[in-house]
């Protein structure tokens, strides 16, 4: 008998420490109630799962650690991992070349028309690089106020602007999940002046602010707002110019990076689908606060499944392309289309992908 309640103490003891930890421990995340819509369903619709993304060919270099954003130009791919480094690999992954240490974490790629190479370092800010090798800072603030998480950048044709995002200028980057969680809205899209070397704020009080694009001929630029499921559009000129409206919305996971093919198509990097816990709990500020502190000891809540989008100019969905099997290539966190090829990047794998047009165009 003696030895149960020892036992009973014990367990009550260890239900208060968790107790505690999950309504005391400090954290600086703030949650702020919403509520979002309805998930769609992935059962059935424009996202029914698939697996159009099952068996994609590896390409470009191996065992390298999370190569996010992506270029190719002619037969190399450029790509920014983990450790700083941005380097450019030939497809077939047999020659590899570090282009620079950037020191931080580059997250985004763009290159100038005259011939610079513009990364979203999600530490060191927006930066540039030449043929040279020398790395230069462009901006590191805007409206006063540091960059918290610089995330994805894009140039217009005339290589006068470059539209990047402020993913956060509150949670740097590592903390995307308490970002999330706090849906504060302090995510910003900003543009940069090669003319002049001045930033401005397009947008603020963005959900995590993530992947940009810009439409045709430069008339607008897009703004995936990864806490609130939805990309975001600010017109550029035309009678809307400098206000905003929605391409899509309520989507079916976190939208991460965004391309377009120069044309007719958008590309969505889906980073996973909606956590239906954390759409539960948005409107209770307290209980997302425990979640929160529950991720510093357990792993996030995400489910491991490839996933992607095509949109038309309208934000209508042409591509729905899945894959949840075993040893899918997930979180994909960049798509792009090069000429018969959409090629995949990811923020946490060891190599980059690449899929048939084709297949992922396939009614």
């Amino acid at each position: 008998m003696s030895r149960l309640i020892r036992l009973h103490h014990w367990v009550l003891l260890v239900i208060a420490v968790i107790a505690g930890y999950l309504l005391l421990m400090p954290t600086h995340v703030r949650p702020v109630a919403w509520t979002p819509p309805p998930a769609p369903s992935l059962t059935s619709g424009p996202y029914a799962d698939n697996q159009r993304l099952k068996g994609m060919e590896r390409v470009g270099a191996a065992d390298i650690d999370g190569p996010e954003a992506l270029l190719l130009e002619g037969d190399m791919l450029i790509t920014g991992l983990h450790d700083g480094r941005l380097i450019r690999t030939s497809l077939d992954g047999k020659v590899t070349k570090v282009l620079a240490d950037t020191g931080g974490r580059p997250l985004g790629l763009a290159r100038h028309p005259n011939g610079l190479l513009v990364i979203a370092d999600a530490v060191k800010g927006l930066l540039s690089l030449d043929a040279q090798g020398r790395l230069v800072a462009l901006t590191t603030a805007a409206g006063g106020v540091p960059l918290g998480f610089t995330d994805d950048v894009a140039i217009d044709k005339s290589g006068h602007y470059a539209y990047f995002s402020d993913a956060s200028s509150r949670f740097g980057y590592g903390r995307d999940g308490e970002a999330i969680l706090e849906h504060g809205g302090d995510g910003r899209l900003l543009r940069y002046d090669f003319q002049t070397g001045k930033t401005s704020v397009l947008l603020d009080k963005l959900e995590f602010a993530n992947g940009v694009a810009l439409g045709p001929e430069d008339d607008f630029v897009l703004v995936n707002e990864t806490g609130a499921y939805r990309i975001t559009r600010y017109w550029l000129n035309g009678p809307k110019a400098g206000t905003h409206d929605l391409l899509i919305d309520n989507l079916p996971g976190l939208p991460d990076n965004l391309s377009f093919n120069g044309r007719d198509r958008f590309w969505v990097a889906l980073y996973a689908p909606r956590n239906a816990l954390l759409d539960a709990t948005a409107a209770h500020p307290f209980i997302r606060k425990m979640i929160t502190r529950a991720m510093t000891v357990l792993p996030k809540p995400v489910e491991k499944r490839a996933f992607a989008l095509g949109l038309d100019l309208e934000g209508k969905v042409i591509a729905n392309l899945q894959d949840g099997s075993s040893g899918n290539y997930s979180p994909i966190t960049t798509v792009r289309e090069y000429g018969e090829w959409l090629y995949f990047g990811s923020l946490k794998a060891q190599h980059m992908v690449r899929l048939p047009l084709s297949s992922a165009l396939q009614r």
